[in-house]
This record gives structure tokens, C-alpha cells and sequence, in this order.
């Protein structure tokens, strides 16, 4: 594949059109409220049948976006006797929680991690363990539709609500240390992770990798490649609808949430990404109001992006973000 999104030059000093709601602190603001009226009730149950020695896993039941029951991990390394600082990890898109040994990396370089499920995910990659018992007006196979013509009713409303309350259930466990939390992602993950540094002020660091969900303006248009397309297939269907599902997303898009974002981060992207197009990812790290923020970009990778290369740059980076 060859490059097909502007000049790395451009690149860099890429800002999205996006235009950000005059009520969007409010919004997501009544949302949060809304969720914290129910109790978070995060249970941690030891898992002996794991097989896995070095670590110990727990699986987690809490209470996410309306009080709906949401699982995860929550991984340590074995015999943890004193709070470790947490990174709290959310998946890409299609994807579940899979199963523990998948999730090793953390709990081996000394960290407690809390892996959240993604409601009505877990079918296309790797398997999940949460519905979303809300429904919606009818929508195009995938997730990006689902509810689109209102932010009340959209389907990431309800993950970012329940991604939220995951950062607070993983700093609910006596051996986490609340004020060492860190967020990661890759794609959809980290989205989702941008959306957290927005909506969470204290976090210690962020590491979203070739993050989707981002600059949807261009985003729509760059690329005709899913999960975007599902968004341009369901207004082909459904015409005359384009500025509604707009003003919808425009509550949702990373650049907005990266503009609130209150925590050193290391972003990634891809020149050759299709999925998740390296201007829609600039134009999140360029509005990231941190100051200690970095990109590492990869020239000639698609959506995989730095693979196991980026968490090695991750391994080298977040233990200096979360020393006490």
C-alpha cells in the first residue's frame, strides 16, 4: 500500500473541523452523574483454575453506564502484598475480554492492570462476556450507528460511561494505587482511552495507540474502509440524515476529549493505516492539552501499527509516569 493521507509535514500541524458542541461538558457531566447514582459494587473473585503461576487473576463484575453489569480482569503479579500503580487497559473494536493468559505483559513488568469487557463486543476477534441490554432504532451491522441520531441514545455513550466507572473499579482494590492509573488502548481502545483522559482529571499517564474514534469529519471522508464506513453505508440508506448523526459524533470524537486531556501521553500512529487514518490520530495528539506528550509513528504499517514494537516504547516510557 502506499501512502494515500497528507505528508507527514502536514501531519503535524493537522487540526480537525470537528466542532465541539456548546453543551459537551455538560452532557457528558449529567451522564457521569447519572451512572454514579447507582452503586459501582466492583467484586473481585479470585480465579484458581487458571493455570498461570506468575500471576493472580480476579474476575470482575461492576456497575457500568445505568447500572448494567460489566466484566473484567483484574491481573497482579503473584503474591502482590502492597498497592502497585494500575494501568487500566480497553480493547479494540469486535473485541472481548478473552481469556487471562492474554493478558500477561503488565502484571509481568510489576503492575497491577484491569482489562475492561466491552458491552455487546466479544464476537469478532476475541470473545466478551457483557451485553448491552439497550437497544436501538435500526442501525447498520456493527456498532458505529447504533443510536447515531441521538448522543442520549448512541452506543459509545454507554461504553465511555462504563470505561469510566472501570477506572474507578480498578482503583477500588486495596492493592491498586488510585493515584498511580494509567489508560491504554489500541483502535477502538484508544478511543475509548482519550475519552477517559477527558472525562478522568488525575490520571498519571495515557497511551493511546493508532486511536480510532477521532476527527470523524475527515475520518468519514478519508477512508472507505470499516468501522467508518458503517457510518456512510447506514446515511446511504438513510438520506437526509448526515447532519444529525454529525452533531451526534461531535459528542463522541477524540479531539474534543484530547483537548480536556490532563495527563502525560504517548500516542501512536501508522502512515499506511486505513482503518484509522494518521490524520484523524494527529488531529487528537495536536488538540492534547498536556504539554509532555509524544507520537511515534510508523511509516510503512497499516492499522497494526507498532505491534509488539510500541509496547516495547510503552515499557521504556510508563514506569517514569508512574513512579511514587
Amino acid at each position: 500500500m502506499s501512502l494515500f493521507d497528507l505528508p507527514v509535514e502536514e501531519l503535524r500541524d493537522h487540526r480537525s473541523r470537528s466542532v465541539e458542541p456548546a453543551d459537551f461538558d455538560a452532557f457528558w457531566s449529567k451522564t457521569l452523574d447519572e451512572a454514579r447514582s447507582y452503586e459501582l459494587g466492583a467484586r473481585f473473585e479470585r480465579c484458581a483454575d487458571t493455570g498461570l503461576r506468575t500471576v493472580d487473576v480476579y474476575d470482575v463484575t461492576f456497575a457500568g453506564f445505568g447500572g448494567h453489569p460489566v466484566k473484567g480482569w483484574f491481573v497482579l503479579p503473584a503474591g502482590t502484598t502492597r498497592p502497585l500503580p494500575v494501568v487500566v487497559e480497553f480493547i479494540g473494536y469486535g473485541g472481548g475480554r478473552g481469556l487471562p493468559h492474554t493478558h500477561l505483559l503488565w502484571a509481568s513488568a510489576g503492575f497491577a492492570h484491569f482489562v475492561m469487557d466491552t458491552r455487546g463486543q466479544g464476537s469478532g476477534w476475541m470473545a466478551g462476556d457483557t451485553p448491552d441490554p439497550v437497544g436501538s432504532a435500526p442501525a447498520f451491522p456493527g456498532f458505529m450507528t447504533r443510536g447515531i441520531e441521538d448522543p442520549h441514545s448512541y452506543y459509545y455513550r454507554r461504553v465511555f460511561t462504563d470505561a469510566v466507572r472501570a477506572v474507578e473499579a480498578a482503583r477500588s482494590h486495596p492493592l491498586a494505587d488510585a493515584a498511580r492509573t494509567a489508560a491504554v488502548g489500541e483502535s477502538q481502545g484508544g478511543g475509548i482511552t482519550l475519552a477517559v483522559a477527558g472525562l478522568i482529571p488525575d490520571l498519571a499517564a495515557i497511551a493511546p495507540d493508532v486511536p480510532f474514534l477521532c476527527d470523524f469529519p475527515r475520518a468519514l471522508t478519508v477512508t472507505d474502509r470499516n468501522p467508518y464506513r458503517e457510518v456512510g453505508n447506514y446515511l446511504k440508506t438513510h438520506r437526509g440524515r448526515a447532519e444529525r448523526a454529525r452533531t451526534t459524533l461531535s459528542y463522541f470524537d477524540g479531539v474534543h476529549f484530547a483537548a480536556r486531556g490532563r495527563a502525560p501521553a504517548l500516542f501512536s500512529t501508522a502512515l499506511e493505516d486505513m482503518t484509522c487514518p494518521p490524520s484523524t490520530v494527529f488531529a487528537a495528539y495536536n488538540a492534547y492539552a498536556h504539554p509532555d506528550k509524544a507520537i511515534e509513528v510508523y511509516d510503512f504499517n497499516d492499522h497494526e501499527g507498532g505491534g509488539p514494537f510500541q509496547k516495547a516504547a510503552q515499557l521504556g516510557w510508563l514506569p517514569g509516569k508512574l513512579t511514587a
